[in-house]
């Protein structure tokens, strides 16, 4: 199995938002992938409980079956929406895409 995980950086205000409500949106639209995705085995995606320099405000973790799977998923037309949006209101992002 392979987990794609991603970390963003929030901005403190975007597309009308503050930073409380731009995450909650993320979470709801993320989480609203769930089932929408066919090579998609999990999805998980929170707030990160603690704050400082090297820390990130939020994570994603997606779990797919094969490394093959992944393109699959990033290019779904759901999954692009939520990125666009998400595009719009991060400041920063890192990923990893690991073998389990």
């Amino acid at each position: 199995m392979i987990r794609h995980i991603v970390m963003w950086k929030i901005k403190e205000e975007a597309e009308s938002m503050n930073k409380p409500e731009i995450m909650a949106h993320i979470k709801d639209i993320l989480l609203a992938l769930k089932g929408k995705i066919p090579v998609v085995r999990d999805l998980e995606v929170g707030e990160s409980l603690t704050n400082g320099d090297m820390h990130y405000d939020m994570a994603l973790i997606v779990t797919v079956d094969k490394l093959d799977d992944l393109p699959l998923y990033a290019n779904h037309p759901e999954h692009l929406k939520v990125r666009d949006f998400i595009s719009k209101v991060r400041l920063d992002r890192v990923t990893a895409d690991i073998e389990v």
